[in-house]
C-alpha cells in the first residue's frame, strides 16, 4: 500500500477505535520526514461520495508525515459538512492524500485558460477570506466552476476584488473497494 495512504488510514483507524492519536511511524519514506508542504486528506465512500476533506494549503507542521497525521484526524472528525466517522464506517472508506506544490499568482485574465483537472485554485480577499479547491474534482469541468466554488467556500460575493493563486498536487489515492 502507498505509504501516504497507509499513514492516513492507520492514523484514522487508531483514532476512531481508541480516541488517541497514533505515534509517528518510523518506517516511512525519508521525504515524508524531510519535506514540508500543504496536505489535504480526503475520505470517500465506496460509491465515490465525499465523506470528509480537511487540509492545509501551507505547511504548519514540521514535515509532511505530521501534516498527514493531523489532517487525517481532522478529515475524519472535524469536517463541518459531516458527522465524525464511526467505527462501522472504517471498512467503507477510500483514502486520498494530496501533497500541494507552492502556489503561484494567477492574473484574472488568465483564469479562463486554467485547466481545473491539472491546477487547484485559491481565491482570497484582502480581509483574509479564502476559498480553495483541489484539482481534478469530479463534476468540475471549467475554471469558471472552480472559481465559483472557491468563492462560495470562502464566503466571497460575486464582483468582490480577489487575488488568485494556482497550485498542483501530487495525489496519492486508494482505489475504491
Amino acid at each position: 500500500m502507498d505509504p501516504y495512504i497507509r499513514l492516513a488510514k492507520e492514523v484514522i483507524e487508531t483514532y476512531i477505535k481508541t480516541g488517541k492519536a497514533a505515534s509517528l511511524p518510523k518506517n516511512l519514506p525519508k521525504e515524508m520526514f524531510e519535506k514540508r508542504a500543504g496536505v489535504f486528506v480526503s475520505l470517500h465512500l465506496n460509491d465515490g461520495s465525499l465523506r470528509g476533506c480537511i487540509g492545509t494549503f501551507l505547511p504548519i507542521r514540521s514535515n509532511i508525515a505530521e501534516e498527514i497525521m493531523q489532517n487525517a484526524i481532522s478529515s475524519a472528525t472535524s469536517d463541518p459538512r459531516f458527522p465524525p466517522v464511526s467505527k462501522e464506517e472504517l471498512d467503507s472508506l477510500v483514502y486520498s492524500v494530496d501533497i500541494l506544490s507552492p502556489s503561484t499568482p494567477l492574473e484574472a485574465s488568465e483564469l479562463s485558460s486554467l485547466d481545473p483537472k491539472k491546477y487547484g485554485l485559491i481565491v482570497s480577499t484582502d480581509d483574509g477570506r479564502k476559498g480553495l479547491l483541489l484539482p481534478d474534482i469530479p463534476g468540475v469541468e471549467s475554471a469558471e466552476e472552480q472559481f465559483q466554488i472557491c468563492c462560495r467556500k470562502g464566503g466571497i460575493s460575486p464582483g468582490e476584488k480577489v487575488s488568485l493563486e494556482v497550485f498542483t498536487v501530487e495525489r496519492h489515492e486508494e482505489k475504491a473497494k
